[in-house]
């Protein structure tokens, strides 16, 4: 399977210009800097994927805000000093995101020729402004399409919108994830590549309950749950049941052994995608994956040892989630006592 060179180990700066706590100058100025960039290139990370809400950088008139792109640019400009590659990723487009607090009705992006319409305009414009950095940049078209079934339409889209970027930027990567919250179990069901510079693109947090324990904004999850890792998918599914989204977790899949742990459920939960990335020669990458900070410090550190034993042994690249804050933040005081464990691991 080929390589994603370049993008092998990063780290997300999701909360900066993606699902900010609030759009004031002081948050875009402080809460990324060229310290932080400077930090990450320190513990030897290749790349940072930057989520980009399409409201910092466009109006509701399709019109383009330069103080949002300014902010881009500074992150480029700093990458590019700091020797790192960076991924562009549309994290939520006009009537789309993964988040239904958000966006109440996601579907409407799917249905909608004028949304998708804006969502190609968008593109567009990041491609005539950021094409020129195709030697470290890369675009990543849109977050996390929940529903499946959706997943033929958004083949669609996403075909449009690389010829879109192509007719502009000709030799940018562009990846593309699949339905169901880019579950790596729908690779598959992408289309094949539109050009040799097309990357499929998954994320994991996989078991659910594991690494969302606690986490407020999963429906149905138990106040003040906590569990461990490792433990048997048998085990992940029962403390799961109760929970939706956990019950269509990957660990749940008829290929996971009722007494696998460890490894071998991340090996054969990445199986189908890398029997296709290899069969279509195109790159995998893991866009997101990590722990809530609300689990158990001994475990996290083994749950990365776990699902980075894998990512190495297929050469799949990721950017963990996330640098700062989104109650997973690799800075934050929960992590300072495996923090240097964890960058070593990244």
């Amino acid at each position: 399977m080929r390589r994603f060179e370049g993008f092998q180990r990063g780290v997300n700066l999701g909360g900066w210009i993606s699902q900010c706590v609030n759009r004031s100058k002081e948050h875009f100025d402080t809460f990324i800097t060229k310290k932080d960039i400077e930090q990450i290139a320190g513990w030897g990370l290749d790349h940072v994927r930057l989520p980009i809400d399409y409201d910092v950088v466009m109006n509701e008139d399709d019109t383009f805000i330069e103080d949002g792109f300014a902010l881009i640019d500074n992150c480029i400009a700093w990458c590019r000093e700091c020797g790192l590659h960076i991924i562009l990723d549309v994290h939520k487009a006009k009537g789309y995101m993964f988040d239904k607090q958000a966006v109440p009705d996601p579907d409407a992006f799917f249905l909608s020729s004028k949304l998708q319409d804006s969502f190609i305009h968008l593109w567009k414009e990041l491609a005539r402004r950021y094409g020129k950095d195709s030697d470290i940049a890369a675009f990543e078209l849109l977050n996390e399409i929940v529903n499946p079934a959706m997943s033929d339409i958004w083949n669609k889209i996403a075909r449009r919108a690389v010829e879109a970027i192509r007719g502009i930027a000709p030799d940018t990567y562009i990846l593309i994830g699949g339905v169901c919250y880019n579950s790596v179990a729908n690779v598959p069901d992408l289309d094949a590549p539109y050009d040799d510079k097309i990357v499929y693109n998954f994320h994991c947090y996989a078991p659910l309950m594991f690494t969302h324990q606690n986490a407020h904004w999963i429906e149905d999850m138990p106040k003040d749950f906590h569990t461990g890792y490792p433990q048997t998918a048998t085990e992940f599914r029962i403390i799961g049941n109760r929970v939706e989204q956990a019950r269509v977790d990957a660990v749940t899949g008829d290929f996971i052994d009722p007494e696998d742990s460890g490894a071998i459920i991340f090996e054969k939960m990445f199986a189908v995608a890398i029997e296709y990335a290899d069969k279509m020669n195109v790159p995998l990458y893991c866009g997101e994956y990590g722990v809530i900070d609300q689990a158990p410090l001994p475990d996290t550190v083994r749950w990365f040892d776990d699902i980075h034993s894998v990512f190495e042994k297929f050469g799949i690249g990721r950017a963990v989630w996330n640098y700062k804050n989104k109650d997973f933040g690799l800075v934050d005081e929960h992590y300072a006592p495996i923090r240097e464990e964890l960058v070593k691991r990244l």
